[in-house]
């Protein structure tokens, strides 16, 4: 049993039961035992592997759009270019590297910024970017970000952000809470908070009996924060997660651990926790901002910026095996059963900004 799961009983056998949404928040951040403060998550000898870690064109790509995004929006200077969750720093080195081939006198004026809340991941991020030709600033949230035009990226942020689930119960919504059985194991059970029916998807009515419903408040309220800020200085955003392009009713809910799944109330503390994002729902808040707002899956997304062009372009001074791994890795980021129909890309921009490969509208 972890430190942090024997914690969390004794928390619940003294107050009650928990939300979904505190369980996540401890197992995530907890300033002792939370998996972001202790574990090593990415790459293959941990959790999970994001796109940058899988490959550099990743991070190429992304660069590319972001140069464009900002020419798009007026070449604004000062601006700041930034990263919100930037894991080990991967992704913000290989845009670096790219803006510097692309544009060294962007890279010279612009400042960037890595949104960070973990000591220990700024320290491996400062590591890794050890030696680039940039002024890097690390910030604790986007607040302290200096006055200017934004152009920001966030590469799965939103899933680990803590979301509050539901359960149909005898025709009602409850919360779904985590509280301790009679053998004092932790187990799901349906609280007495309700909530209005109409913040549902549409199908909510219909829902049998031990459906779940998904709500992520704290995810809306990131957006916001976000949009706000390009609405009122100008920029442009970039975000790539999984979950699903319309709102609906189900269980996402998941624990990753040595790239396997598992039960989320087994390892609290040791494994990763997140959920799928309602990227409609973060849409529309930046809609509510009066940006434009376009989604597309990864692979056409990576497809639409040329990463059969540029995986060409890699390996063609490589031999067979380097290109057999070229190949492997674009399957990986783009092809429909791997990464390229999960997970999603949303842009925001101000009203009437064309960027390819989005459309010049909603």
């Amino acid at each position: 049993m972890t430190a942090l799961k024997q914690r969390i009983k004794r928390l619940i056998a003294a107050n009650g039961p928990i939300s979904v949404a505190d369980y996540m928040a401890l197992c995530l951040f907890d300033p002792e035992d939370g998996y972001y403060t202790n574990r090593e998550p990415f790459g293959v000898a941990g959790d999970f592997t994001t796109a940058p870690e899988i490959s550099q064109m990743f991070g190429e790509l992304v660069a590319v759009w972001l140069h464009t995004a900002w020419q798009a929006t007026g070449r604004p200077l000062p601006v700041t270019i930034a990263e919100i969750g930037p894991g080990r720093g991967t992704l913000m080195k290989d845009i670096l590297r790219t803006l510097l081939k692309l544009d060294p006198s962007l890279v010279a004026q612009a400042s960037f910024a890595m949104i960070e809340t973990s000591p220990r991941l700024v320290e491996i991020q400062k590591k890794t970017l050890t030696g680039t030709q940039a002024r890097i600033d690390w910030h604790q949230s986007i607040e302290t970000l200096p006055a200017n035009p934004l152009i920001i990226v966030g590469n799965e942020l939103f899933d680990a952000i803590p979301i509050r689930q539901f359960v149909r119960t005898s025709g009602k919504w409850r919360e779904r809470m985590v509280g301790l059985s009679e053998a004092g194991e932790l187990h799901f059970l349906a609280g007495a908070a309700s909530l209005d029916p109409s913040l549902l998807p549409g199908n909510a009515a219909t829902a049998s009996d031990g459906a779940i419903a998904e709500l992520a408040p704290a995810r809306t309220a990131l957006m916001d924060a976000i949009a706000d800020r390009i609405a009122t200085h100008g920029g442009a955003g970039l975000f790539i997660d999984y979950g699903h392009l319309e709102p609906g009713i189900g269980d996402t809910l998941q624990a990753l651990r040595k790239h396997q799944y598992e039960d989320v109330l087994a390892s609290p503390g040791h494994a990763d926790i997140t959920s799928h994002v309602d990227f409609s729902a973060l849409a529309a808040t930046a809609r509510g901002k009066r940006l434009d707002a376009h989604l597309m899956t990864q692979g056409h997304f990576l497809l639409e910026m040329g990463l059969l062009e540029r995986a060409g372009h890699l390996g063609a001074a490589m031999d067979a095996a380097g290109q057999e791994k070229i190949r492997g890795q674009v399957e990986r980021l783009a092809g429909p059963s791997a990464m390229g129909d999960l997970f999603k890309v949303l842009a925001i921009l101000p009203s009437g900004t064309a960027v390819s490969p989005f459309p010049d509208a909603d």
